[in-house]
């Protein structure tokens, strides 16, 4: 029954009156919510409408996913606000594997005894770094977290005062260090750091020194920082660990981002990473390193309120198998083929879709993302069409999200697989 415009607050129908003859166990809820809409734009002086048309469409939104797939035509590979690493298919084939059944978890099937979950890619961990272990949390923070609080907590930690860091979210590294319950003490100056600084600084109390890898800006100018290999010295010296924060955590050569594999060898004892950043795989806290450390990382109690769940675990050794063969990661880690996909592929979609749309090709520049290589500029190509389609292009399904730039809308096709393209196409077209 549809309801008429221009009524007042009077005319509207009761909740059980617009819900009725609809056979919906959300119908009530819903008709709630589209009243009270409703009496806000009547006195608003603002015509409602068809109520029961809205009421279907209420219905409608109850039953979409609230989290969905999103076209991501930004340009920005590793983008932190849609969802960061899209994953492998290899790594989805893994998820719905374990995910559809039981899994060996934490069973020993050849023992036939209790296992543990981080049995399943400490080996593989180990042979992609040279590790002597490895475990796995819920994400990075949580890596770091569960270090300081297993290692240095009642003690003190030494970090240059230019990696006192924040990232996304408020996420502040002395906050971390005050919630492990180590204590703090800053080392050098904002700009320049030396080895000779944390000689100074260390101390009966001294626990551990970090390192944290300034994965999401540069200092530059008047600056200095000590090699790892440096640090490395000075914490044997004092004997205590090294542990190397890299963030974002590349497993293969990518511009000047340090490998794990090199931070290692460099001397340091544990090395953290992210695993949904340059890795490109499933959100994840990974840390590496010796085995004895890592041991006492694996028995503190937060290692249980930080740990992976199993389809985490499934997507990451889906993920790291690839890395076993390194042209194929190269191939099938999504992340590393747009960082690494030469410019006239990406060129090739951008006229592709232009022409589809009838809009024009734009040379831009595509980011890494993901506080990861913050001064590397990727050359890219857009399809520029009018600003004004942004916000419904945001609400299609999927939806399409790209840069508004000089009143047009930019979809930088770095971002967009040759698939994901079509549908961008489709959207456009659609929405005008």
């Amino acid at each position: 029954m549809a309801y008429l415009a221009r009524v007042e607050l009077r005319d509207l129908p009761s909740v059980d009156e617009l819900a009725r003859g609809v056979d919906d166990p959300l119908a009530v809820e819903a008709a709630r919510a589209v009243l009270a809409r409703a009496r806000e734009e009547i006195r608003a002086g603002v015509d409602p409408g068809d109520l029961a048309a809205r009421l279907s469409a209420e219905l409608a939104s109850a039953r979409m996913p609230a989290l969905r797939r999103v076209l991501n035509a930004t340009g920005v590979v590793v983008h932190t606000n849609l969802g960061r690493a899209p994953l492998p298919r290899a790594a989805l084939e893994r998820v719905l594997e374990v995910g559809s059944g039981y899994s060996n978890l934490e069973y020993d099937l050849a023992e036939g005894a209790r296992g543990s979950r981080q049995d399943h890619v400490t080996a593989i961990l180990r042979r992609l770094t040279g590790a002597e272990s490895a475990i796995v949390v819920n994400n990075n923070a949580g890596a770091l977290l569960l270090s300081l609080a297993a290692l240095a907590e009642g003690r003190e930690v030494l970090v240059s005062r230019g990696e006192l860091i924040e990232i996304g979210d408020g996420f502040r590294i002395p906050d971390v260090l005050a919630r492990s319950g180590a204590r703090l003490v800053e080392v050098g100056t904002t700009n320049r750091t030396r080895a000779a600084d944390y000689e100074r600084a260390a101390g009966e109390e001294t626990a551990l020194v970090l390192r944290v890898h300034q994965s999401n800006f540069r200092v530059v100018g008047f600056t200095e920082l000590p090699a790892l290999t440096e640090l490395a010295a000075v914490a044997r010296r004092r004997g205590v660990p090294l542990l190397d924060d890299l963030g974002s955590g590349a497993l293969v050569e990518l511009a000047d981002e340090p490998t794990v594999r090199a931070s290692l060898a460099a001397g340091a004892d544990l090395v953290s990473f992210s695993g949904d950043k340059l890795l490109g795989g499933p959100q994840a806290g990974i840390v590496v390193g010796r085995a004895d450390l890592i041991e006492r990382l694996r028995r503190h109690p937060l290692h249980r309120a930080l740990r992976a769940d199993k389809l985490g675990l499934a997507a990451l050794e889906g993920t790291l198998l690839l890395y076993l063969e390194p042209e194929r990661a190269v191939r099938d880690v999504p992340v590393l083929r747009m960082l690494l996909e030469d410019v006239g592929n990406v060129r090739a979609r951008a006229d592709r879709l232009a022409a589809a749309v009838g809009g024009e090709v734009e040379e831009t520049v595509a980011r890494v993302g993901g506080g990861a290589l913050p001064l590397a500029e990727l050359p890219s190509f857009a399809c520029a069409v009018d600003e004004s389609l942004a916000a419904a292009l945001r609400r299609r399904v999927p939806p399409v999200v790209g840069i508004v730039r000089d009143g047009r809308l930019l979809l930088d096709c770095r971002s967009l697989d040759d698939e994901e393209v079509d549908l961008a196409a489709a959207a456009v077209n659609a929405c005008r």
